[in-house]
């Protein structure tokens, strides 16, 4: 079957109801997006799917059929660190990191959405589960990364 993924157009070998997840990591090599529960519960394999959040463990790729998939692969742009990537960096988000590649998805659908998000915006966009308990830096960085992108605070 034919994917767009991340601006690309590829073939790929895959049967239909194989969920996205594992044709990005096992078919694709695009090992970004992580396994967590296997439910759609922890938010670690969130992509997108043609700009809306999915969680991809539990959706089959033939769903994406004519769809594009994004992946946090993309984020950053001929080298260049989205500016989500370099707050999650200033605001040292990550401890384990296992989540992150699904909240940074997460948090970028949020800032295209709404480029100047409150705390409660936030809180309640990002669904994410993250076991080390980092969403006090979470927050920071989402806010770090709007000013960036905005030139303004919320």
């Amino acid at each position: 079957m034919q994917l767009s993924v991340n601006g690309k157009t590829l073939e790929v070998d895959a049967e239909p109801d194989m969920p996205i997840l594992w044709v990005l990591r096992d078919v694709l090599h695009l090992t970004g997006t992580k396994f967590g529960c296997g439910i759609a519960a922890c938010g670690a394999c969130t992509v997108q799917l043609d700009g809306q959040l999915v969680r991809s463990c539990v959706v089959p790729v033939s769903a994406a059929a004519g769809k594009a998939i994004t992946t946090v692969e993309s984020l950053a742009q001929d080298g260049v660190r989205h500016p989500l990537q370099a707050a999650w960096i200033a605001e040292q988000v990550p401890q384990c990191g296992y989540c992150q590649s699904g909240m940074l998805m997460a948090a970028a659908a949020l800032l295209k959405a709404n480029p100047k998000p409150t705390d409660a915006d936030i809180d309640s966009a990002m669904t994410n589960i993250c076991r080390c308990g980092s969403y006090q830096r979470v927050r920071a960085a989402i806010h770090r990364a709007a000013i960036t992108i905005t030139g303004s605070a919320a």
